[in-house]
């Protein structure tokens, strides 16, 4: 991979990179279409299908997360994609593998607080994927909004030639964000997910007349997401969309992001207010 990512380079090729933990749907078609709008006809696309262990914690769900290299391997042939990029963890971390990425400040709060280690993770296997495949640029969804603005950062400040992408998140009919997760919801809790939209929609009404304290909306998320019987609510937060500081008041504007336990599947997902 890394050879053809050179030899890419010195031909002038712009290649987009859309890093994923496979188990492909559409939303990752929709990304991966994005990056074949940028890279063009002479551009080249690669998928990166890794489901990256230092992501998970001890008590995560690495083992049962769903894969399907083969149903990867058909959406990406018939999406055009150039190269269908599969490492394995012996390849990916060494016996002696010792060196990780840390963002430090956006990472604080929110998913790094819930799960922590988790944007380590995720920004050691962002860097080595830009080592590795050489990207002029890269495509990230926008269902996770924290790791796109930590992968914007550590792109930044360890000077990756990589212009970031964030495209929208695709839902389903009723608004559930497109997930891997999702396959784990049973016919029971499946409409019950939708609760997670609900709440964002929820939010978004509130503040349209005027500012309202964000305490306030969160009790008020908080008995919406209880209203469900299989859902928990591990955090909601309304903070500024730069900085990921959490805001008193939240208005047009603030960005909104949550996590919510449904049965044992934990889905998340955002929004701007």
């Amino acid at each position: 991979m890394q050879r053809l990512g050179r030899q890419w380079q010195r031909a002038g090729k712009p290649v987009v990179l859309v890093p994923t933990m496979g188990f492909l749907h559409r939303g990752h078609a929709s990304l991966i279409a994005r990056a074949r709008r940028l890279a063009g006809r002479k551009g080249r696309v690669v998928v990166s299908v890794y489901v990256n262990p230092t992501q998970f914690g001890p008590k995560e769900d690495l083992a049962r997360y769903p894969r399907d290299v083969i149903g990867d391997q058909r959406l990406c042939r018939e999406a055009g994609v150039d190269v269908f990029f599969a490492p394995d963890d012996a390849e990916m971390y060494p016996a002696d593998f010792s060196t990780f990425a840390q963002e430090e400040k956006l990472s604080a709060g929110m998913e790094g607080a819930s799960r922590p280690g988790h944007f380590r993770g995720v920004t050691t296997i962002v860097a080595k994927l830009f080592n590795i495949v050489l990207p002029t640029a890269a495509i990230f969804g926008a269902k996770d909004f924290q790791q796109a603005a930590i992968v914007r950062r550590m792109t930044r400040d360890l000077n990756f030639p990589v212009k970031m992408v964030v495209a929208p998140t695709v839902r389903e009919a009723d608004g559930l964000a497109m997930s891997s997760r999702n396959k784990f919801l049973s016919p029971a809790q499946r409409p019950q997910a939708a609760v997670l939209w609900r709440v964002i929609a929820h939010a978004q009404e509130a503040v349209a007349g005027r500012p309202v304290a964000a305490a306030r909306l969160k009790r008020e998320i908080r008995d919406l997401v209880a209203a469900q019987p299989a859902a928990r609510l591990d955090y909601v937060e309304f903070f500024d969309a730069e900085t990921l500081e959490p805001v008193r008041t939240a208005g047009p504007g603030t960005q909104m992001a949550l996590a919510v336990f449904v049965g044992r599947t934990r889905l998340i997902d955002n929004a701007e207010l």
